[in-house]
């Protein structure tokens, strides 16, 4: 994908204020709308990705199963269901869990300014990756991802670390 997508700017209350583009926004640290999915499965395992190496940022980090920009006129809802597919080729039920704001600074001088929609859903089957997004994955008990979590902070990206410690109140 393209970085001159342009992404949708809001305010404190996720009022959408302005459209930009992608870069620019996380150059100039505006806070713009996102969107994160957690996926389990039946064993109640959390689904992760490790996100490609060549990632604007954050690359070769573990993650949630996708997360995305919302484009102009889509819906946040909408947006998961386009990359849960884009990313890990299936799709499911998704249901939006909260919304938070949080900022992230990365060594590459690049900031996320973030009002983000999670969603969570459940899946079994079968998936494949794109490899342009997407390096691997794996199915995690939630305990084992804490412990792995505490002993490894720096290979899980931040806004992963907040939403578990929001949805999930670990540590």
């Amino acid at each position: 994908m393209s970085d001159k997508l342009e992404i949708v700017l809001v305010d404190e209350n996720d009022q959408e204020i302005w459209r930009w583009e992608k870069m620019d926004v996380h150059q100039k640290w505006l806070l713009h709308r996102a969107i994160s999915v957690l996926i389990l499965n039946s064993k109640w395992e959390m689904l992760l990705q490790q996100r490609a190496l060549n990632k604007y940022h954050c690359g070769w980090m573990w993650s949630n199963a996708t997360c995305t920009h919302p484009f102009p006129n889509e819906s946040s809802i909408d947006a998961a269901h386009r990359r849960l597919q884009e990313e890990m080729w299936f799709d499911t039920d998704l249901k939006e869990i909260f919304e938070f704001h949080y900022t992230a600074h990365f060594d590459n001088w690049l900031t996320e300014n973030e009002y983000d929609h999670v969603f969570l859903g459940y899946y079994d089957g079968e998936m494949n990756l794109n490899s342009d997004e997407v390096s691997d994955y794996k199915w995690i008990w939630i305990k084992e991802l804490e412990k792995d979590i505490e002993e490894n902070p720096e290979i899980y990206t931040q806004w992963f670390k907040i939403i578990l410690d929001k949805y999930f109140q670990l540590r």
